[in-house]
């Protein structure tokens, strides 16, 4: 899983902000299938959602301090559909869709950190910020799961790029 999540932090590192998000987006599922693969794409991605990124994104809001979720799973999901199918960021027709309708992502800016605020049904996050949460949160997963001979297993059918320097060997 490391080189997955050393894509992201490498994407990050050169602002290549469309590649970390997709690379983020998509790793829920990964992880999900891998320790559950007969579960179906949207509950699995939910279910590992809820469980590793979703206490991230719940937070003690007003007076009353209130816990309020900013992102359910359902929601991620719904963005990695409307991204990866789509090329968008709006989920309103996205049946997975659960409370939100929009996602604003924003780049770092120096000295600022500004992230995981709602406006009405829009969540603005930082790209940078939110790609690596979803990073760290793969390798915690990986390290509660690398001793299941299962999913080991599972993971060698994961895509490999060969190195060419290497020779080209079928």
């Amino acid at each position: 899983m490391r080189r997955f999540t050393d894509s992201i932090r490498k994407s990050i590192a050169a602002q290549d902000w469309y590649g970390a998000l997709s690379t983020a987006l998509t790793l829920p599922d990964v992880c999900g299938r891998l320790e559950n693969p007969t579960m179906g794409s949207k509950a699995r991605y939910v279910a590992w959602f809820q469980q590793w990124l979703q206490p991230e994104y719940t937070r003690e809001v007003g007076a009353e301090k209130e816990s309020h979720v900013f992102l359910h799973g359902e929601d991620c999901y719904a963005l990695r559909c409307s991204y990866l199918h789509e090329g968008g960021s709006n989920i309103e027709e996205q049946r997975a869709q659960k409370a939100l309708e929009d996602f604003h992502f924003i780049t770092p800016k120096q000295g600022f950190h500004v992230h995981c605020n709602q406006s009405n049904n829009t969540l603005q996050l930082q790209v940078d910020v939110f790609c690596n949460q979803i990073a760290d949160a793969v390798d915690s997963w990986f390290e509660s799961v690398k001793d299941s001979e299962e999913v080991r297993n599972r993971m060698e059918a994961l895509l490999v790029i060969h190195d060419s320097s290497q020779g080209i060997k079928f």
